[in-house]
Order: C-alpha cells, then sequence, then structure tokens
C-alpha cells in the first residue's frame, strides 16, 4: 500500500513550524496537516508535526486527522495550563512549562504534547525555544529515533527540563553578586527591588518545574501499549534533572530569604551605628552648651569673671570635660 506525496511544505501554513514523516528513524517527506492522518496509520512510520500558537482552525484539522479529544484541543489552544499529563483513550496528552531568560528576566511558556500512535504533535505558547534543535538532534541519530514516537516526546521533556539549568545558573550568578554586597555595603535601592524580583521569579520558576516531577513519573509508571517498557528508564532520567532543577530552586529561595534578611539587619545596624555617634556628640557638646548657657545669662554678680583668668578656667574645664568624654566614647567604640 502506498500514499502519495504532498509538494506542500509546512512553512506556507501559519502556525506550522514543521511536519515531516519518519520511517525507521530517517526523515521521508514533509506533510501538510491534511495528510497526517493516513501516514499515521501506516506501520514503521511516525508523524511529527511542531505547531508554534496555532489557530482553532488549524487544531481543528488536527483532531480530524488523528482523533483527538475535544477537551484537549480546547486546553491546547489557551496558555496558562497547569503541568499535567492525561490519557484519552489510547492517546496522551501532557503540558509543561517552559522558561528562558530575556533581558534578565524569566519568561515563561508552555508545550503542549499530543501523544499516539504513529503521531507526536508539539504545540508552543509564549517563550519557548524552538525545537528545531530537538528534531536535529533525533535525525542525527536514525538509531533512537528508530524508538518511535515514545522517544520523541523524552526528548523533547529532556530539552525542556534542560533549558531550566541556563535560567538558574544566571539567577545563581545574580544572587552571588548581590549577596557579596551585602555581607560589604548597604544595598541600594535598586540592587534591594532586584532581590525582591528575583524571589518572585524564583517563586513562579518553583511553580513551573515543581509539577512536572509528578508528569515525569506518571510518564514512566504509565501503562500505554505503544510506549516501550525499555524507554522507560529514559523518563525516569528526566524525572531525576527535574527533581535537582526543583532542589536547585528552592535551595536559591533560601540564599535569597537571607540575603533579604541580611541586608535588612545591615540597614537597621547601620542606623544604629549613626544613631549612637550622634548621641555621643549630643553627649559632648551638651557640656559646653550647659555652661554657656548659665554664663551666658545676665548675672549682676559674677566675681570669677571679674579677672582674665576667670575666663581660662571656665574654658580649660570644659575642654577637660569634653576630652574625658570623647576619650572614654572613642574607647567604647561609640565615635
Amino acid at each position: 500500500m502506498t500514499f502519495p506525496l504532498s509538494a506542500a511544505t509546512a512553512g506556507n501554513v501559519p502556525g506550522v513550524v514543521a511536519s515531516s514523516i519518519y520511517a525507521n528513524g530517517r526523515r521521508v517527506a514533509d506533510i501538510p496537516v491534511e495528510e497526517a492522518g493516513i501516514w499515521a496509520q501506516k506501520p514503521g512510520h511516525v508523524v511529527w508535526i511542531g505547531l508554534f500558537e496555532p489557530s482553532l482552525e488549524l487544531l481543528e484539522k488536527l483532531r480530524a486527522q488523528f482523533d483527538l479529544h475535544p477537551l484537549a484541543i480546547e486546553d491546547a489552544l489557551k496558555s496558562h495550563q497547569h503541568p499535567k499529563v492525561e490519557q484519552y483513550g489510547d492517546a496522551l496528552f501532557i503540558v509543561a512549562r517552559t522558561a528562558q531568560l530575556v533581558d534578565r528576566t524569566v519568561a515563561f511558556g508552555e508545550t503542549h504534547i499530543f501523544l499516539g500512535k504513529g503521531y507526536v504533535v508539539s504545540v508552543r505558547h509564549g517563550a519557548s525555544t524552538s525545537y528545531a534543535a530537538v528534531r536535529e538532534r533525533c535525525e542525527a541519530c536514525p538509531a533512537n529515533l528508530t524508538r518511535g514516537e515514545d522517544y520523541i516526546l523524552y526528548a523533547i521533556l529532556d530539552f525542556i527540563v534542560d533549558n531550566y539549568r541556563p535560567v538558574i545558573e544566571s539567577i545563581l550568578s545574580e544572587i552571588d553578586e548581590l549577596e557579596d554586597g551585602v555581607l560589604h555595603r548597604m544595598l541600594t535601592r535598586a540592587e534591594f527591588e532586584r532581590l525582591y524580583k528575583l524571589r518572585r521569579e524564583l517563586l513562579r520558576l518553583r511553580r513551573a518545574v515543581g509539577p512536572l516531577v509528578d508528569v515525569c513519573h506518571r510518564l514512566e509508571h504509565i501503562d500505554i501499549l505503544f510506549i516501550d517498557d525499555e524507554m522507560k528508564p529514559l523518563f525516569r532520567d528526566v524525572l531525576d534533572h527535574v527533581k535537582r532543577a526543583e532542589e536547585d530552586i528552592d535551595s536559591l529561595r533560601e540564599v535569597l530569604a537571607f540575603a533579604f534578611e541580611a541586608s535588612l539587619m545591615s540597614g537597621q545596624s547601620q542606623q544604629t551605628e549613626i544613631t549612637r555617634r550622634l548621641a555621643a556628640w549630643a553627649a559632648i557638646l551638651a557640656v559646653p552648651t550647659a555652661i554657656a548657657g548659665i554664663y551666658g545669662m545676665n548675672f549682676e554678680h559674677m566675681p570669677e569673671l571679674k579677672w582674665a583668668y576667670g575666663y581660662y578656667v571656665v574654658l580649660g574645664g570644659i575642654a577637660a570635660i569634653c576630652g574625658y568624654l570623647y576619650v572614654r566614647f572613642k574607647r567604647n567604640g561609640w565615635l
């Protein structure tokens, strides 16, 4: 039984990044979405379609080709879905959150994956690195691609999880710089705001990575006919990477919390030091102020000021008291 190849390419259809057929681990041809269902039914062939923010019309075409569940189509049309894996008959629908750095800010996106016998469809929304690199890597090793659609699913999930690492390392580098500043000086307002923003981004990243642990765990133990048992250790490997990313994020959140508290304590300590110094100088200046206030009054009888040496006695007493207070405060570290 043979099937005709269409001359249409994926690039002619808005939302379609790639649409190809694979047999024995090698690309056979690029096909239009309208022919995907026929090729998916051919033994030994796998259809791999990549979409980016597709329209409802395009998703309806896919639903007709692969008999996808309407609820899965509805979820794939929208972003802001919670990471999950759902089974509809003999097909799977997987949602994973993606993350990448854009101008020092963590941008989040989503990838929805339809997986069934003979086909894999990935739907990207928002900030997400193109899966062209995943496709090229799989095509470079036909022996792996012969494992079928479950290996393609593993390759995509592994790529998503690996892309968490640059984000985490970038945040770690920035936290180290801010932490050094906390220990040596008082943070500026901009640095303090950056600390707060990093805490918020780490919380969002934690919410994206955390549920993926359950997704990978279910894929490792799920009972689907076309998922080979030999592939399940690969999903376990992705699970290990997700757990490591989750632990790193939790560690960074603790470090940020410590830096945040240390910055507050450093500011309070510096304010206390300034207040103590002002109080010490006020105590020193209080003596001459009091004496000047007393002797500056218009007394009618001040015999000690009738002689010139009286001025020197008063000034000498003031200097002696101020000097004594200065030495004591300096020795106690108040000045």
